[in-house]
């Protein structure tokens, strides 16, 4: 076992003793300053083209991790195919008061109410802009400042700074925590906001892929309003799903469960996957699908891609599963290419997007093969 290995696996159980945001910090400290060797080269038939990119393999960081792209290449030395830094709000600000963040052990989840707690603009474009000939693709996750009078000039703002030093950037309109965010959504405001977003988009000096980030918390109609307007613009893709404001029956921690903010974690699994399915089957590969949402192992990442993710993120389950969890889920996907006699994990996409749809499958087909 290397001396990081062992660093890290001796680290985790520590670090699940520390308060939540304690050890959420320690932990983007410590790969700051200790980064991991390099994960090595993946399987070439993980490799995954779309929003017009070539991914090593699908599976991504979410944001919230890496908010002020302290760790970039760390993350991607972990053996990501990619990581999302943010959400990124023009000016700095410190989001919710603390505490902001629980675990809910027994039920493998996380509470959150960050509230777009960012370093700004500027710094984090500054450290971005650092690593410009590092290879690895990076997010930027776009938000709006809570006291902003005018939430789509941040977006827009937003799109000028990071356009030189983004691969890709997600419009985050979902989270729970900022009042009167997810209205964002609604057909006519989402249209207004992503014209002027991506005609600054299309005025930069290179052409940076657009995606969306929504809530697991809309009906089918909220949908398809989102799903043509999307068409209508030509983004380049969804991302299903952020946090829930819901609260499922099957929660076993049930003080913390009452905490305020977006669930993350296990119970969001079914959910997302559902969402996701649909939104695949509406959109008519108009435009790439991230499946986020209780991804722990390598069935429920394979679950995700099934129901039609070309890509996917996870967050939730390293708390719980530490660094290890990225080699697990990759092996097992490479595993499930080979028993299933697949060339490409891109042919299994999508394939049981229909009976995800029409409740033929549920997240408990999944969880019994959870280890």
């Amino acid at each position: 076992m290397s001396a990081y290995r062992l660093f890290t696996t001796l680290a985790h159980p520590v670090a699940l003793r520390l308060p939540p945001e304690t050890a959420h910090r320690l932990t983007v400290k410590t790969l700051s300053i200790l980064p991991p060797p390099h994960a090595g080269a993946d399987d070439p038939r993980l490799a995954v083209h779309a929003l017009g990119l070539d991914f090593p393999n699908p599976l991504g960081l979410a944001a919230g991790f890496d908010k002020n792209g302290e760790a970039v290449d760390a993350v991607l030395r972990l053996g990501f195919g990619f990581t999302e830094v943010g959400t990124v709000t023009p000016r700095p600000q410190p989001g919710n008061p603390p505490p902001r963040l629980f675990r809910l052990r027994h039920d493998r989840a996380v509470i959150n109410r960050f509230g777009f707690n960012s370093a700004g603009h500027a710094i984090v474009h500054r450290r971005l802009a650092a690593r410009a000939r590092a290879k690895g693709l990076v997010a930027v996750n776009l938000g709006a400042n809570k006291e902003s009078e005018d939430r789509i000039a941040d977006y827009v703002a937003g799109v000028a700074a990071f356009a030189d030093v983004a691969d890709f950037f997600v419009v985050n309109i979902s989270s729970p925590n900022t009042p009167g965010l997810r209205d964002l959504q609604r057909r006519q405001e989402l249209n207004d906001l992503l014209e002027p977003v991506l005609a600054a988009r299309d005025a930069a000096p290179r052409r940076v892929p657009l995606v969306v980030k929504i809530a697991p918390d809309l009906t089918l109609d909220e949908l398809d309003g989102i799903i043509n307007v999307c068409k209508a613009r030509r983004i380049d893709g969804l991302a299903i799903s952020n946090t829930t404001l819901s609260r499922p029956e099957s929660l076993v921690d049930h003080e913390l469960a009452k905490q305020h903010g977006g669930l993350s974690g296990r119970p969001l699994f079914h959910l997302s996957t559902w969402l996701l399915a649909q939104a695949y089957l509406r959109a008519e590969g108009a435009f790439a699908l991230i499946g986020i949402g209780g991804i722990e192992n390598a069935a429920t990442a394979l679950a995700k891609i099934e129901a039609g993710a070309d890509l996917i993120e996870l967050y939730s389950a390293l708390v719980y599963k530490g660094a290890r969890l990225v080699a697990e889920i990759k092996d097992g996907l490479t595993q499930h290419l080979s028993q299933a006699g697949l060339d490409r994990l891109a042919a299994a996409r999508g394939r049981t997007a229909t009976d995800w749809a029409a409740g033929k499958i549920t997240a408990a087909d999944i969880h019994p093969k959870l280890s």
